[in-house]
C-alpha cells in the first residue's frame, strides 16, 4: 500500500544554477592570466563545484607549484546582476578579521565587464542533507562564536539590513492586496496579523552586528578545526542573531529538524528577544511567499521552488509560535 506524503513535510530542491555555470576554461583569457599572476603559478586543473544560484564559475584549482585555491568568476554576460555581487564581496572579505570563520581573500580582478575572486581552499566538507543533528548543532554554536565576534561590526560603514530588506519584508502587504489563490488558508485568515508583525520585523532586525545575511547549508564548510562561512556579498548591519535563525529555517526545510527544538542549541538564539523573533519569521515568510510566485528564471531553474518551500517553512513555524501549534 502506497502512503501518501504528509503534507506538512517541507520539501524542497537543493540551490542550482539549473547546469550553466561557467566553467574555468570558458572563463576569457586575459582573466585567467590575470588570475594566475597573482597567484605567481599556472592552473593545472580546476574541479567545478556545484551548489549555489549563481551561473558564474566556482572551481577548486591546482596550481603547478601544487597549491590549491578556490576561485570564481563571472561577466556581465553571464549575468548582468553578479558582477556587481563580486565586487560587494570584495570589499567585505578584504575587510573581515583573520578569525578563520572566512576564507582569506588571495586576489582579485576586476576590468569592469568579468570580476574574479580566489581564495584559498578550505579543506572541509558541506553538512550532508538532509541536516544532521550533529552538523547542525555544531554550526549553530560556530555563528554564535561568529556574531560575538563580529558585534560591534568590523566594519561600521556596512548598508543596514533592514534597509535593504524594507521592501521584502512588508510583502504581506502586496499579498493582501491581490490574495494568490494557492496562499495557505491559515496565512489568508491571518493576513493583518502578519502584515503588521512583517512591518515590526525591521525594528526587530536593526543592529550593530556584522550580519552574513545568507546562512544555508551550500554556504557553510565543515573543517577539522572548525566551520568556515563563505560568499560574504550580502554582509550588512544587523541583530546578532539574524544568521543562526535563517539556519535554524534551513534545517527545518532541509530536515525537518523542529526549529523551536534547536533554539537552546543556539548561544545567539537563547539571548534573543522572542517577539523580534516571531516578527523576523514573519517578515521572512511574506518575502517568500511572495518572491516565490514572481515570473520563474530560466539560469536559476530551482530558486522560486526553493522560496517557496522556505515559505511553507516559516508559516508553519509561524503556527507554532503564535497558536501553539506542534510542528
Amino acid at each position: 500500500m502506497t502512503t501518501a506524503p504528509d503534507p506538512r513535510v517541507v520539501r524542497a530542491p537543493p540551490a542550482a544554477s539549473g547546469g550553466s555555470r561557467v566553467q574555468w576554461s570558458q572563463i576569457p583569457d586575459v582573466v585567467r592570466a590575470a588570475i594566475e599572476s597573482q597567484f605567481g603559478s599556472t592552473v593545472i586543473s580546476a574541479q567545478s563545484q556545484p551548489g549555489g544560484f549563481s551561473p558564474g564559475s566556482a572551481d577548486r584549482v591546482v596550481l603547478a607549484d601544487g597549491r590549491r585555491a578556490f576561485v570564481k568568476a563571472v561577466g556581465a554576460e553571464v549575468n548582468p546582476d553578479t558582477p556587481a555581487i563580486h565586487r560587494r564581496e570584495i570589499a567585505v572579505t578584504t575587510s573581515l578579521p583573520d578569525a578563520g570563520f572566512a576564507p582569506r581573500l588571495l586576489g582579485a580582478y576586476d576590468d569592469g565587464q568579468w570580476v574574479a575572486l580566489a581564495f584559498e581552499d578550505v579543506d572541509g566538507r558541506s553538512p550532508q542533507m538532509p541536516w544532521r543533528t550533529e552538523d547542525l548543532t555544531r554550526c549553530l554554536i560556530a555563528l554564535g562564536e561568529m556574531a560575538v565576534l563580529l558585534s560591534p561590526s568590523p566594519l561600521p560603514d556596512l548598508p543596514r539590513l533592514v534597509d535593504a530588506v524594507a521592501d521584502d519584508f512588508t510583502r504581506w502587504d502586496a499579498l493582501a492586496a491581490d490574495v494568490p489563490t494557492d496562499l495557505d488558508p491559515w496565512a489568508v485568515d491571518r493576513l493583518p496579523e502578519l502584515a503588521d508583525l512583517g512591518r515590526n520585523s525591521l525594528e526587530a532586525m536593526d543592529g550593530v552586528a556584522l550580519v552574513h545575511g545568507d546562512i544555508r547549508a551550500d554556504n557553510l564548510l565543515l573543517t577539522d578545526e572548525g566551520v568556515v562561512v563563505v560568499d560574504w556579498p550580502w554582509a550588512s548591519l544587523g541583530a546578532p542573531w539574524v544568521d543562526s535563525l535563517t539556519l535554524v529555517l534551513n534545517a527545518a526545510v532541509f530536515g525537518e529538524h523542529d526549529p523551536e527544538a534547536q533554539l537552546n542549541s543556539s548561544p545567539g538564539l537563547v539571548a534573543a528577544d522572542p517577539d523580534a523573533m516571531t516578527a523576523t519569521v514573519a517578515g521572512l515568510a511574506g518575502y517568500f511567499s511572495w518572491q516565490g510566485r514572481q515570473p520563474a528564471r530560466p539560469e536559476m531553474p530551482t530558486i522560486r521552488r526553493f522560496q517557496l518551500a522556505q515559505a511553507d517553512a516559516c508559516l508553519r513555524w509561524l503556527r507554532v509560535r503564535l497558536d501553539g501549534a506542534s510542528w
